[in-house]
């Protein structure tokens, strides 16, 4: 821990020193919460998001707040180590579909606002009988367009990635959440929140954008049912395209004249999420949006930049982030910021010197650029205490979506 805020009604405890003052005010209306527990813990990646810092956990006595959670529920991260110690460009080329016989993901796995024509196989999904309590179900309403959506990478930040691990391995990693019907489960509970609040009179103000549900109202529970199943449903989404990737490796290594390829030490762990948990001997929600569970022992995930290193991590189970981390590394411009003053022969240029297979083609990329990011290295100092490193991942090749 960086810092300690005491002038609120509850305490901020900071896990970086650079933090800018959108983020800090945001901090600041979460401390100031009449339901918060203890206090709230901002990570080491921490920037700013819709009503809550992206990069925050936050305990809450007795509410569920869907603002706090996102849009982009169970949005996570998985990553799997192969048997491979090495791979060529051209190889690679061909995972990706770049290579001489264009198949690969990018064939297998849309990206963008791309949707597979066909639905998939309705087996792969989270069990919708759960659902079956939900008077009005957002999820049952919008289940045949989700399995289009299953096996679909989205855009933004989310990526696929090929890395050379520290521990002589090639590992991959995906970056993806629940798509659009995350978005529509999210949007529909926090404008059901609002409407709730002002006819509450609730003391917290809108412009704050933490519209809550109690826990002892029936549309809580509702919410949380639905949350779960997208936060299930993302990883079915990760799982689907992981195989996919998977099928990809292992046809190029074949093609390049290589043996099988064997996969193992199956990694996930999502950052958008609300869960009942014990901290401090009472049983509170836990928000943690853009952040990752980092109980002791308990593997994960802190992905960097195009252009940096990715860690596989231990948890260390510290009480004082709620047994949390950092989810990344954070941005340090906004998309439209990047796009406007970074440049893009240098962003090239620093990829390329690398010898990463990247997705920087034009301007309108430099969203995703590496220099729109901190330093994942200062982010993994400032949470020493979070997490330990198990393993050091150097990008090799990336699809961004």
């Amino acid at each position: 821990m960086k810092k300690v805020i005491g002038t609120e009604k509850r305490p901020i405890k900071l896990w970086l020193d650079d933090i800018e003052n959108s983020t800090l005010a945001q901090a600041r209306n979460l401390a100031n919460l009449p339901f918060v527990y203890k206090h709230v813990a901002i990570m080491a990646d921490a920037h700013p998001g819709y009503g809550m810092p992206i990069g925050g956990v936050l305990a809450c006595d007795g509410v569920v707040i869907p603002n706090a959670v996102g849009v982009d529920i169970g949005c996570g991260m998985c990553a799997v180590q192969t048997s491979l110690t090495s791979v060529d460009q051209d190889v690679l080329k061909e995972i990706l579909g770049s290579g001489k016989s264009a198949q690969g993901i990018r064939s297998t796995i849309p990206t963008g606002f791309k949707h597979h024509k066909k639905r998939q196989d309705e087996a792969l999904m989270p069990d919708p009988a759960r659902l079956d309590k939900v008077k009005k179900s957002i999820v049952r309403e919008q289940f045949q367009a989700g399995c289009k959506q299953l096996g679909t990478l989205g855009g933004g930040n989310h990526f696929v990635e090929i890395q050379l691990g520290d521990d002589g391995h090639i590992w991959l990693m995906i970056h993806s959440g629940s798509r659009n019907l995350g978005l529509k489960v999210a949007t529909h509970y926090n404008k059901l929140a609002c409407r709730m609040n002002e006819k509450w009179r609730s003391e917290v103000p809108p412009k704050w954008q933490l519209a809550f549900l109690p826990l002892d109202s029936g549309k809580a529970w509702d919410y949380m049912t639905e949350m779960r199943f997208c936060v299930d449903f993302a990883l079915a989404n990760r799982t689907l395209m992981m195989a996919r990737l998977k099928e990809a490796v292992q046809e190029a290594v074949a093609g390049a004249g290589g043996g099988e390829v064997f996969f193992d030490r199956f990694i996930n762990i999502a950052h958008n999420y609300a869960e009942m948990e014990n901290h401090f001997n009472k049983n509170v929600m836990v928000h943690r949006k853009g952040a990752t569970r980092a109980r002791a022992g308990e593997y994960g995930i802190i992905p960097g930049s195009q252009g940096s290193r990715s860690f596989i991590v231990k948890g260390k189970g510290n009480p004082e982030s709620f047994c949390s981390c950092s989810h990344g590394a954070g941005r340090v411009l906004g998309r439209k910021q990047a796009q406007r003053t970074l440049d893009l022969a240098q962003e090239q240029k620093r990829l390329d010197e690398m010898g990463v297979l990247h997705a920087l083609r034009g301007k309108h990329d430099l969203d995703e650029a590496a220099g729109a990011y901190k330093d994942i290295e200062i982010v993994m100092e400032n949470q020493k205490d979070l997490v330990d490193i198990d393993v050091a991942l150097t990008p090799l090749a990336v699809m961004k979506g």
